[in-house]
Order: structure tokens, then C-alpha cells, then sequence
């Protein structure tokens, strides 16, 4: 009775999910593309789909997702030859992502809407053999469809934060009749598990985070080194910023906001922030061209990624013609799938989303590119990852977005301290990866208990 509600529910949102899909598309256009896919008709893209039996279904939501993802389809692959990807989304950014992992035969749709009819099309459509979820999506006509069809749903590298917990718990009613009907969870820390087993969800193995087993892009890291093997000044960078976090850091980078000479006004730049070369990249590219308004309104040129092109890290700094030459450059990554760049670019790197309560963002891949990280005080979306991450050396933990500036700028002065993060962040990121091999194994095991043969 619980399930009808909310499916009724769902059906009565379809117009809203229009509306809201075609004004995120005004600044992200990715979300304009096949919107019938979202509620399970198929056509152009997806008619010449023939269901062979070898199909493995991978949601990935969004861009941490389905990097993620990246690894462990890459490994399945490689267990089973003959598959056929298919692979679902739901954020614009993700889809763009998860383009590069296809090949011929495989398929990339949007993750049906949550309706009995959609789930019931996509699953006739595609019929997949599995369904491996990414960390944290789980959809209760989604769950309750796969068990119904005998397609075994899996939450894969799944992550729960406490207040996530606390959330869902208010919709226990539905979210635990949800989680019984997957076939499997594994977790990626034992707290996860703990918290995801209190809503009664199958945990049946503890693997660690997937994220650990991706590689950076190599080119891409040893392009951003040369670059900053080639610049005088040190480069800090505010990775994956969220809003209210960049107003913040240019508030500090020039602590005077009242009116004063021109000239004054560049001398306080100066002193403050050209000892140092600012790079700030937004966790989300519809903000792009928001935050560098921002950052001409605190009286700074901007210079965006888009601009740079392929020359020498010296000739970046330059400030745009007609500006002074002691102006304020703040430099923007405005950019997708270039944060090894950024981090092979950057001295020391402050976590977004860790100065404002948004539960920080994912530290994993600057330790992967041994970029040292200076953290604030919230990341309990990434708790367990963090406190590792600072226990080996590999992260420092301050209070707030003034001190973790001067803690930055103090790095990146000190390169004797700076390099000894540096090598505590390789070893950091070497000694937790694994988490691929325990989950294919487990995706095989599942597989081999429904009595399926090698794909």
C-alpha cells in the first residue's frame, strides 16, 4: 500500500521532471538530450538494441559515479569478453563521463523515472542479466522491479553517511522494503555497512572504495607538473568548490572591501593573493560563468581554463590585455575530466565542500595524483576516507576556510613539509586500492549462483 502512494506519487511528478529537466538544460544543454529516455521510451537511440543475454547493467548517477564505475567495468571486460554495457545515468555530467566507456554494442540511457510502467519498459527493453548500482542510488520501483523480473540488483562500492542515514530513516516505510529487495550490498567501510545494515540491506562484504583502483590520467598529470615545474610562484588550488565556498576565499584573498585608490586596492591584491597563483575549479560546470562574475567582483582578473590552450605554465599567468601587470589573476578550471591536470598543476589543493556543511567532496583522486590535500571541518560524506587520509600524513585538517589558506600558503613556502605530504599521499593511495578485484569476484559469484555460465 506504502509503494502505491509513492508510486502515484512519481506518476503525478512526470510534468515537473519536464519542467525540470528543460530549465537545467538552458545552462547544461546534456540534459535537452533524448528527454523520452527518462521515462523509458526508446527510439533513435536506443531501437537498434537486441537483447543477447550477455548484458551487464552499471548506474552510475553522476561524474564520482560513473569514475568509479570506470574501473570496474574495465575489469569486468576482462572476466567476461563477450558482455554488453549497459549503462544508466542521471545527471548530464555523468552521461558525458560515462560516453568514453562504451564500445561497440554497448548502450548509455538515462536511469528510467521511478513509475511501475518505466522500470517495467526499461527492464522488457534491455533485459539485463545484473544490475550493479553505484554507492547510493537506491529507487524503490526500481528494486521492487528487478526482484519481481529475477534480475539481481547489487549496491556496489555503497557509501552511507550518518545524516543520510537519519534522512532516510524518516521513510523507512519505504526505503527498507527497498534495500531487502537487492541481492547483494557491499560496502565500503565498516560504518557504511553498519548503517546501511540498520535498513535492513544485504551486506555482504566489506571491499574498501573503488575510487583507490582509478588511475589518474598520466598524460594529463605529467602536463600539469611541467607546468608548474615551470612557474615561479606557487599554485594553490580550491578543488571542486560549492557555493558559498568561492565568495568566501576571495573575501580572504582580498580582506578589504571598502572603497580605497585603485592603486591601494592592487596593492592589497598583491600582498595577499600574487605570493601566490590561485586556481579554483567548481565542482559543477553550470556555475562556471557564475564564479568568474564572482571573481571580477572582488576586483581580480579571471583567466579560464577554456583560454589557456597548450602553452607553457609561465605564459597562464599573464593578465589579459588591457590589465595591469601587477593585477590579481585568479585562474578558473573551467573544464571537464581535467582535475589530474589540475592536481599535477597545483601545490596544495583545499576540498571543496569541506568549508560550508556540504559533506566534502571525494579526496581520493589528489592522492592518487600525490597532491596534498588542506581539508575543513566538514566531511562526513567522506568521514572514514578523511580521517585515513589524515592519520597517514596526506591531509591536514583545520577549522575553517582562513586558516586552511594560510595553512596552504605555508605548504607551499615549505617544500621540505611539502614533499613529505606529498610521498605520504602515494602511500596512502597505494595501500587502499583492491576494492575492484573483491567486487568483480563477488559479481562473478552472484552470476555463477543464478547458474549462468561464463558471458
Amino acid at each position: 500500500m506504502t509503494r502505491l502512494l509513492y508510486s502515484f506519487l512519481m506518476w503525478l511528478a512526470q510534468p515537473f521532471l519536464r519542467h525540470k529537466l528543460a530549465q537545467r538544460g538552458v545552462q547544461e544543454p546534456g540534459y535537452l538530450e533524448a528527454v523520452e529516455e527518462h521515462f523509458a521510451y526508446y527510439t533513435d537511440t536506443a531501437s537498434p538494441w537486441a537483447p543477447n543475454g550477455n548484458t551487464l547493467w552499471v548506474h552510475a548517477v553522476s561524474l564520482g559515479e560513473t569514475r568509479a564505475a570506470a574501473v570496474l567495468v574495465a575489469r569486468l571486460r576482462e572476466q567476461f569478453p563477450g558482455m554488453r554495457l549497459l549503462l544508466t545515468h542521471g545527471t548530464a555530467t555523468g552521461r558525458a563521463e560515462g560516453a568514453s566507456l562504451l564500445q561497440t554494442g554497448d548502450i548509455q540511457t538515462w536511469q528510467p523515472w521511478d513509475t511501475p510502467a518505466a522500470v517495467q519498459r526499461f527492464l522488457d527493453h534491455f533485459k539485463p542479466r545484473i544490475g550493479i548500482l553505484m554507492e547510493t542510488e537506491i529507487w524503490p520501483n526500481l528494486a521492487a522491479g528487478c526482484r519481481q523480473a529475477g534480475v539481481p540488483l547489487v549496491l556496489a562500492n555503497a557509501r552511507m553517511s550518518e545524516a543520510t542515514l537519519q534522512r532516510t530513516r524518516r521513510l523507512a516505510w519505504l526505503a527498507r522494503s527497498a534495500y531487502r529487495s537487492l541481492a547483494a550490498v557491499w560496502a565500503q567501510t565498516q560504518d557504511d555497512a553498519a548503517r546501511l545494515k540498520a535498513l535492513d540491506a544485504p551486506v555482504q562484504g566489506v571491499f574498501g572504495n573503488l575510487k583507490f583502483d582509478a588511475m589518474p590520467d598520466a598524460a594529463l598529470l605529467a602536463r600539469g607538473r611541467g607546468w608548474r615545474a615551470a612557474r615561479t610562484r606557487p599554485v594553490v588550488m580550491l578543488a571542486s568548490s560549492r557555493e558559498g565556498e568561492e565568495q568566501a576565499l576571495l573575501r580572504i584573498l582580498k580582506p578589504s572591501q571598502s572603497p580605497a585608490p585603485v592603486d591601494k586596492a592592487h596593492h592589497a591584491i598583491n600582498a595577499i593573493a600574487n605570493g601566490t597563483q590561485w586556481l579554483i575549479v567548481p565542482r559543477h560546470p553550470q556555475r562556471f560563468d557564475e564564479v568568474a562574475a564572482l571573481i571580477e567582483t572582488h576586483g581580480f582578473a579571471v583567466l579560464r581554463r577554456s583560454a589557456w590552450g597548450d602553452g607553457p605554465a609561465p605564459e597562464l599567468g599573464a593578465p589579459p590585455t588591457g590589465e595591469r601587470p601587477d593585477a590579481g589573476v585568479i585562474w578558473l578550471g573551467d573544464s571537464l575530466g581535467e582535475m589530474a591536470l589540475y592536481y599535477g598543476l597545483a601545490d596544495v589543493a583545499l576540498l571543496g565542500g569541506s568549508f560550508e556543511p556540504l559533506g566534502g567532496q571525494n579526496l581520493i583522486e589528489a592522492a592518487a595524483c600525490a597532491c596534498p590535500v588542506v581539508m575543513g571541518p566538514h566531511t562526513f560524506n567522506f568521514a572514514e576516507v578523511a580521517e585515513l587520509a589524515q592519520a597517514a600524513g596526506a591531509a591536514l585538517r583545520v577549522p575553517s576556510l582562513q586558516l586552511a589558506v594560510a595553512a596552504a600558503q605555508t605548504l607551499a613556502d615549505d617544500s621540505a613539509a611539502r614533499a613529505v605530504m606529498v610521498s605520504a599521499a602515494a602511500r596512502f593511495s597505494g595501500a587502499h586500492r583492491g576494492a575492484v578485484e573483491k567486487t568483480v569476484a563477488a559479481v562473478m559469484a552472484l552470476l555463477g549462483q543464478q547458474g549462468v555460465d561464463a558471458l
